[in-house]
């Protein structure tokens, strides 16, 4: 239950002391976690080497010790190092410190050497300042002796809840946390320094979620895959949904890329509405998309009177114009299902509250960070301002890139940190526009369908590797929708590995 659960540092620390309440003795939490750090570790690397653990005066060092004692009882040189005096460890840490048999070093760049494996437990997940003195000497020197290094928790010096590097961290190739991972391992820049992350169970119990009510998510099909709108037995094109798309009259591959987005993960029916003398080059490309010829937005809030058209799509190439601003207004004031992105965000940049206050269906907001700036005023980390955002906007705001967060005005959030780094391509934005429009249009709920989008998307791209165009995505979506049909039933799709 809630394998895709995020926790925050503070829902950790509330996390251990329900199962210290519930009669589980923190000391054995602490062994537990160092048994299961040395379990990874072995995985990792098998042979023996020398190791030097690095401990911290706080928790992380006391699980630090425990790997220390078990790694010796196994046969490992181990040397251990410690950042600060043993007489001012206290509790659990100072209890498994003094069941450490060895000698204890000052912590410095010299417990490096000789080294074949670095043990990073100086600092966990809740370090609210930047690394200095001793510490951040020898996390420069692991990273300029390139070092195979375990952080445990997270690589020290990365936040847990926000992913920011606090002066210096080490670049680890397997991270090793407990119970559950949180935000800071999958928000860049931190990251970049996890390498593989491990998750152990040290014997929480599941239960203790149901107190916590955790609203931070991994951004997988569990969350939402018995909602998808698969088609049943008596779907027809009508009962799918009709989107319309705003197409532009220069930048026509946008609205084009997107509708072929929207067609391929399912809906019905795709209008593009365009300005008249567009219309050949829009009639000419795909024969399964319709397209109107519309002499004025006027025309487009006419076109959407039609209560069969269900959810709309604005912004991509359709230009910082007056007529944007009109077209998004429209169909918001209309009651539709509203995906808006690019230049019908940036068209409300001297005025977002006019946005803001016009969203009052379902409606989904999907900027990079540049679109993102120039909309919103919120400060902070990735995940503190999205999810502030969509509380401002009242719309669902996916503040995208290779740690796209996807943020509900209910505070619910799931950040997607496995599409691959081949997105970065002129495009790509535009067919995920397309993919969450088509879900919109099969009534699936603006979240969900912002969440799903953009894993398909991710899966899309990760399946077709290098080289990728945008022109792909929608060509590679069959695929994925095939393997998510069969999510949980045998050959599942997961959120990592079989994308």
């Amino acid at each position: 239950m809630g394998e895709d659960v995020l926790l925050t540092v503070d829902e950790m620390y509330r996390a251990d002391a329900a199962a210290a309440k519930s009669g589980i003795p923190s000391l054995e939490l602490m062994e537990a976690a160092g048994r299961g750090i040395v379990r990874e570790l072995c995985r990792r690397w098998p042979t023996p080497r020398p190791v030097t653990v690095l401990c911290g005066p706080g928790n992380n060092g006391g699980d630090g010790f425990v790997v220390a004692r078990i790694l010796l009882g196994m046969g490992w040189p181990v040397r251990v190092a410690l950042l600060g005096k043993w007489d001012a460890l206290k509790g659990d840490a100072a209890v498994n410190a003094g069941r450490w048999s060895g000698s204890v070093e000052p912590l410095g760049p010299d417990v490096l050497d000789g080294c074949g494996l670095v043990v990073d437990a100086l600092f966990g997940a809740g370090l609210g300042r930047a690394l200095k003195g001793p510490a951040r000497a020898v996390v420069e020197e692991i990273n300029a002796r390139r070092l195979d290094c375990l952080a445990v928790d997270v690589p020290s010096g990365v936040h847990g809840d926000t992913g920011e590097i606090l002066g210096v961290a080490p670049v680890a190739q397997l991270t090793v946390t407990f119970f559950r991972p949180k935000p800071g391992h999958f928000l860049l820049p931190g990251r970049s320094r996890v390498g593989k992350l491990a998750v152990v169970d040290i014997g929480i119990p599941v239960t203790v979620l149901d107190e916590i009510r955790p609203q931070i998510r991994q951004n997988s099909p569990a969350n939402w895959h018995d909602r998808f709108p698969f088609p049943v037995p008596d779907s027809n094109k009508y009962t799918r949904g009709h989107a319309v798309i705003a197409g532009g009259r220069e930048m026509t591959g946008a609205a084009r890329l997107a509708a072929r987005g929207a067609r391929r993960i399912g809906a019905g029916l795709v209008t593009i509405a365009t300005a008249p003398e567009a219309f050949a080059i829009y009639a000419a490309d795909m024969p399964g998309t319709l397209v109107k010829p519309l002499a004025d937005p006027d025309a487009f809030v006419e076109l959407l009177s039609d209560e069969r058209k269900n959810a709309v799509l604005v912004g991509p190439g359709a230009g910082v114009t007056n007529g944007t601003r009109r077209c998004a207004l429209a169909a918001l004031d209309g009651g539709k299902a509203t995906v808006l992105d690019a230049d019908a965000l940036t068209v409300f940049a001297d005025g977002p509250e006019d946005l803001f206050s016009a969203i009052r269906s379902p409606c989904v907001l999907a900027p990079h960070e540049g679109e993102f700036r120039r909309v919103f005023t919120e400060e902070g980390d990735k995940l503190t301002r999205a999810r502030a955002a969509a509380a401002r906007s009242g719309a669902v705001v996916i503040l995208k890139g290779s740690d796209t967060v996807i943020a509900d005005p209910d505070g619910r959030a799931a950040i997607d940190a496995t599409s691959p780094p081949d997105l970065a391509t002129g495009g790509s934005g535009d067919v995920l526009a397309g993919f969450i429009l088509g879900l919109l249009a099969q009534g699936m709920d603006a979240f969900d369908a912002a969440c799903a989008g953009v894993w398909v998307h991710g899966a899309a791209a990760a399946d077709f590797g290098p080289g990728l165009i945008a022109e792909d995505l929608p060509a590679g979506t069959p695929k994925v929708l095939r393997r998510l049909r069969q999510y949980g039933v045998g050959t599942a799709a997961t959120s990592d590995g079989a994308r």
